[in-house]
């Protein structure tokens, strides 16, 4: 079995929440990167890399992010695209990516295990979850599993704020969906009154 590296995006400065980055947001004791980094390794990345940008400094001063890979993404306000590029460029070169993002506090082990249990060569293996609202459709998801193949043509339309996006459009008959509704919505946080649901 290939190896996976997961790949935690946590650049973003939280704008529209206005509470600084959303990495360190207190959750369950903790800021809300260590236990997504926590996540990823307990269920199942042999190595986790954790890509910082706004107020990287302060973020790597808070929280205890030793025992993982950091990158510093300077140019992190270009949009997501930037911090996948810095972030694969950092994971062994042969391993799957697990690619989780800092805001979702619904990432539990048993999604990061089942994906990877699930994982099937050359393709990528995506979480999913039904929106009650809309009728229980399976809507993709994060996080997701980039197979070791498929990195390089992946990582060659990843550009702005649109990280894997164009390359799971062109090519979504490449695409699983595992249906995670049973640990989680999927949702992140944009706004104070999401702020709730690190409670």
């Amino acid at each position: 079995m290939a190896r996976v590296t997961g790949l935690l995006l946590a650049a973003g400065a939280g704008t529209r929440l206005g509470r600084g980055p959303k990495a360190l947001l207190p959750y369950r004791g903790r800021t809300l990167v260590e236990a997504a980094a926590h996540t990823l390794r307990a269920g199942g990345c042999q190595e986790v890399v954790v890509v910082l940008g706004a107020d990287a400094q302060a973020v790597s001063a808070e929280a205890d992010l030793e025992p993982y890979r950091v990158v510093v993404n300077s140019h992190w306000s270009s949009g997501m695209g930037s911090s996948y590029l810095a972030g694969d460029a950092e994971a062994h070169p042969n391993n799957h990516l697990l690619v989780a993002l800092v805001d979702q506090p619904g990432l539990t082990v048993a999604i990061v295990h089942r994906l990877l249990l699930s994982h099937r060569p050359r393709r990528i293996t995506s979480a999913a979850y039904r929106a009650m609202e809309n009728d229980g459709v399976l809507r993709r998801g994060h996080p997701m599993v980039i197979d070791a193949q498929l990195r390089s043509a992946v990582a060659s339309t990843v550009s702005g704020d649109a990280g894997a996006r164009v390359f799971l459009q062109r090519k979504p008959w490449l695409v699983d969906l595992v249906d995670c509704s049973d640990e989680s919505t999927g949702e992140d946080i944009d706004t104070i009154e999401q702020m709730n649901r690190l409670l």
